[in-house]
């Protein structure tokens, strides 16, 4: 973890007819029961589908260029196969397999795609490791037990799980943050931390942008459990949106994050995002590329970035329509040409490469973006 990259890895995409257990078009529809189209959709951004080997068609009218608009599907191997190729191309080091609820209805499919990100992994030389999203979990504090003695803790086995300090990396997102999806009291919260670490794990947690302070998004009461983590990895999506906004965060955010840290013995690992593509808040790289500057020389031990697959928030960095040829007609979705310059579907993906490039110090710190749109 330290010294690395991770992307938060969703995984979570699922098409009617796949095999999937859920049978739906989980994460693509509002109603699963019904394909994608341009009333029935959760997704913001378009993803490029030239090397899926499988695309399923959607309600969507065709792209722009006429060709079908199809969807992947997580289920598939190929896709997770795809995607972990790509980190392996651009030095992504480590994948975060999302993991919601397992006691839900989506439970089985969460449990095989573990198990598929874990072949994958293996294939590409890539690390990987299971973060927990407690959004939505009431009976978090036994279940989350339950879920990692019985089944997940079997794949710190694999030569692919992530270690640091020698011990196997799990993360818990979503404790002390100040919504209704997540209202546990600090004291549960600290029993499980504590648990994970009594069983050799190293643990992160995915906190409230506003931890240190216990404000905002941070509810009161937190602070022995925050820093009772190994590593902190603040949540920043929807927090920024331009440059101006990260030096913001650099200045009032960040430094003293770091500091604080420091000060604890642990480890920091902020986030960093190419930006809402269809709010157009990405400027074609520099947005994602300032964020990689103000990270590495506020001395961040990682970066994590938020996410490779989420065209639900349209902060994907997986390969994305380059243009309006590639998108459903009539849909409104943006391509990564949306401010008028031409990107290369894999733009976001090198980025992020050389963003771990001056995080390793294979290149040096500079605000001027060495990546260029194409190549």
């Amino acid at each position: 973890m330290v010294g690395k990259i991770t992307v938060g890895y969703q995984g979570w995409f699922a098409c009617t007819g796949d095999g999937a257990p859920i049978n739906g078009w989980w994460h693509w529809s509002q109603n699963m029961s019904q394909p994608p189209s341009l009333s029935n959709t959760t997704i913001k951004s378009w993803p490029d589908m030239r090397e899926y080997s499988r695309g399923y068609p959607t309600a969507y009218p065709n792209l722009n260029s006429g060709q079908p608009a199809t969807l992947f599907s997580s289920w598939d191997q190929q896709t997770v196969d795809t995607h972990f190729r790509w980190m392996r191309e651009n030095n992504c080091d480590t994948a975060a397999l999302q993991r919601f609820n397992p006691f839900s209805p989506e439970g089985p499919t969460r449990d095989a795609m573990a198990q598929k990100v874990r072949q994958a992994a293996e294939a590409n030389g890539r690390k990987f490791y299971i973060m927990y999203d407690v959004t939505g979990w009431t009976s978090m504090q036994s279940q989350i037990k339950e879920d990692w003695t019985s089944k997940m803790r079997a794949h710190t086995a694999s030569s692919a799980y992530a270690k640091q300090n020698g011990k196997p990396v799990v993360c818990i997102w979503g404790f002390g943050f100040n919504d209704p999806g997540r209202p546990f009291a600090p004291a549960p919260c600290k029993e499980v931390v504590e648990w994970f670490k009594a069983q050799g794990c190293y643990v992160i947690g995915g906190v409230p942008t506003h931890w240190r302070n216990s404000t905002d998004d941070s509810r009161p009461g937190f602070q022995d459990v925050y820093h009772a983590f190994h590593m902190i990895s603040p949540w920043m999506v929807g927090r920024i949106g331009n440059v101006a906004d990260t030096d913001r965060f650099f200045r009032d955010v960040n430094t003293p994050d770091q500091a604080d840290c420091d000060a604890h013995g642990i480890d920091y690992q902020p986030c960093v995002l190419p930006g809402d593509l269809q709010e157009r808040h990405r400027a074609h790289g520099d947005f994602m590329w300032r964020q990689f500057y103000n990270m590495v020389r506020v001395g961040a031990q990682g970066i994590y970035i938020s996410m490779f697959d989420e065209f639900n928030e349209g902060n994907q960095i997986a390969k994305t329509a380059e243009t309006g040829a590639q998108v459903p007609s009539g849909s409104g979705i943006w391509a990564l040409d949306e401010d008028g310059t031409s990107c290369s579907s894999d733009y976001y993906l090198r980025l992020t490469g050389d963003g771990g490039r001056m995080l390793k110090g294979q290149i040096g710190l500079t605000a001027t973006r060495p990546t260029q749109p194409r190549i």
